[in-house]
């Protein structure tokens, strides 16, 4: 997957999941500040992202994800491997 199909993606989860407006998804859009997720939302997107990928996401994966740029960045690494 491209980092682009991934965005893709990853916008059409969180319009689904959380009812984010599609123009808040940029790839500068902070989850928390600016997507009103909350630790239990991120919770729910890991296992998205782990149906995605179909690979484990351990929690140290993503503790320094703050932006949507940073979600694709680490779904990309992770398809990589």
């Amino acid at each position: 997957m491209t980092r682009e199909e991934i965005f893709a993606t990853l916008s059409e989860y969180l319009q689904e999941m959380f009812e984010v407006a599609a123009d808040k998804v940029t790839p500068d859009a902070r989850l928390f500040e600016d997507l009103d997720l909350d630790s239990i939302d991120a919770v729910d997107l890991v296992v998205r992202l782990q149906d995605l990928t179909g690979r484990k996401i351990k929690p140290d994966q993503f503790k320094t994800v703050r932006t949507v740029s940073d979600v694709v960045d680490r779904v990309h690494d992770l398809l990589a491997e």
